[in-house]
């Protein structure tokens, strides 16, 4: 039997998952003008850990498609077995890419497509953490965040800080 005290006291779930490296990896790269005019590019993962120098132009463009996507099985499991679960639960890719329809339509091609495509335009790590913070105002008090960013980690971690009432599970992914 259900009692009323049951559903009022029952979380409200949400999983967030990064794309670039932690769900797939493509042949997209973030390519840089450095102040003197040199050129270099950046793989998703070499960009999570590279330090801006002044100066750094940042071209994103690449990202406008997801070229020559190959799964990361293990987490694309984890998040088919997020989906298939029994009970509510809001399942969200939340990439620092500037456009959800190449997204959408890879996550359409291999039988996903339901699944949420947020796209922030923009990699600093204080936009993933306030999208999670703006899911906690609406009532999101179940959350599970995986990227391969450490900034991006690090940036959500603060969260549990400012929100302890809030169950949080965050985790690093490791190719």
């Amino acid at each position: 039997m259900i009692f009323l005290r049951d559903l009022l006291n029952e979380d409200k779930k949400l999983r967030i998952f990064d794309f670039d490296d932690t769900l797939v990896k493509t042949k997209s790269f973030i390519f840089i003008t450095h102040r003197d005019g040199k050129k270099s590019k950046l793989s998703p993962g070499e960009y999570a850990v590279y330090t801006p120098k002044q100066g750094d132009k940042f071209d994103f463009s690449d990202f406008d498609n997801v070229n020559q996507p190959e799964q990361i099985m293990g987490y694309t499991k984890l998040l088919k077995r997020f989906v298939s679960s029994e009970g509510e639960r809001r399942v969200t890719i939340l990439t620092a890419r500037s456009a959800y329809a190449p997204v959408k339509q890879y996550l359409k091609d291999i039988g996903m497509g339901s699944i949420y495509v947020m796209a922030l335009g923009d990699a600093d790590p204080k936009k993933k953490a306030k999208y999670i913070e703006d899911m906690i105002a609406k009532g999101y008090d179940d959350i599970f965040f995986i990227d391969d960013s450490q900034k991006n980690i690090a940036a959500v971690q603060q969260l549990e800080k400012k929100y302890p009432e809030v169950k949080f599970r965050i985790q690093l992914a490791k190719l």
